[in-house]
Formats: structure tokens, C-alpha cells, sequence
């Protein structure tokens, strides 16, 4: 059974930076793509960053060059670099993992975490 733990989450002020953490078990984490999905109070669940099994990243675009993803097959576990945060990231982060090719939408994917928030303050 595949399971998933986030971590990291936290208040931080505005400029701020966050790490977070998913760590994985259950699976054969190397032949997942895994991803970062936030979820803002009123919005839909939404794809932060990804990574494929070949390590290749996708981002949102308001995220581009202040957020990084990172995989370590050897510890079973994915990470979200972010900086220069604002209070617009504020949101519940997911962590998801999918079987073969990276999904763009949550509802690609079967495995999730619990979520970990981000609180942003101005």
C-alpha cells in the first residue's frame, strides 16, 4: 500500500523560504512521477511542480524560478524548494505519485498525502 508523508509546512513571512518534504513507501519509487499540488481555501487543487522518473521538472508558471523540485530514489522521498514566498502560495500542499508518465491534474493521480499547509503572511 502506497503511502505518503508531507512535512515542512509552516508559517513564514513574506520573502521567506519553506522546504517541504514527501517521503514515500509502498511503492517502487523510482518508477513514479511524483508532483506538488497546492490547494488555496475556495480553489481547486492545482499542480505546483513535478517531476518525471527521468528527473525532468514541470512548474506553474507563477512559480517558475522560485520553486524547485527534487527527487532522491535512494531515500524514497521528494522536495519542494521554496522561495521568495508570498502570501499568494499560502495553501495546503499535497504530495501525489503516479505510476509511469507525470499527470498535470489531480485527477491523474491515485496516491496522496495527507497535505501539509503553507501559511504566507504580507
Amino acid at each position: 500500500q502506497v503511502r505518503l508523508v508531507e512535512s515542512g509546512g509552516g508559517l513564514v513571512q513574506a520573502g521567506g523560504s519553506l522546504r517541504l518534504s514527501c517521503a514515500a513507501s509502498g511503492l517502487a519509487f523510482s518508477s513514479y512521477a511524483m508532483a506538488w499540488f497546492r490547494q488555496a481555501p475556495g480553489q481547486e487543487r492545482e499542480l505546483a511542480a513535478g517531476i518525471t522518473r527521468s528527473m525532468s521538472t514541470t512548474y506553474a508558471k507563477s512559480l517558475k524560478g522560485r520553486f524547485t523540485i527534487t527527487r532522491d530514489n535512494a531515500k524514497n522521498t521528494m522536495y519542494l524548494q521554496m522561495n521568495n514566498l508570498e502570501p499568494e502560495d499560502t495553501a495546503i500542499y499535497y504530495c501525489a505519485v503516479r505510476e509511469g508518465a507525470l499527470g498535470y491534474h489531480s485527477a491523474d493521480y491515485n496516491d496522496w498525502g495527507q497535505g501539509t499547509q503553507v501559511t504566507v503572511s504580507s
